[in-house]
């Protein structure tokens, strides 16, 4: 299992969707979850992004709410990590 690592921006973004819609809590910390079991799961619907965004990779929360992500390595444990960018809609985090 990877550990999740929260980018500012990222904690930002998760506090202002959940503060309008609560109940995305639940589902954003399932999928978190699931993300940090298996990054490759494939009801994660996972992609490689591109553009100005390429390197990362996002996964769906549900039908358009995205989470934006990066897969390290922790230099001092040499343990898999999944730092977390960003999370919003298609249009918010592409």
């Amino acid at each position: 299992m990877k550990t999740a690592v929260w980018a500012p921006s990222f904690r930002r973004a998760y506090t202002k969707h959940t503060r309008k819609r609560p109940e995305l809590n639940e589902k954003i910390i399932d999928t978190l979850k699931s993300l940090m079991t298996d990054p490759t799961d494939p009801n994660l619907k996972t992609h490689k992004l591109h553009g100005k965004l390429v390197g990362l990779l996002a996964c769906s929360v549900e039908y358009d709410l995205r989470i934006v992500f990066d897969i390290l390595e922790n230099p001092q444990t040499k343990e898999g990590e999944i730092l977390l960018i960003d999370i919003g809609t298609h249009e918010e985090v592409y």
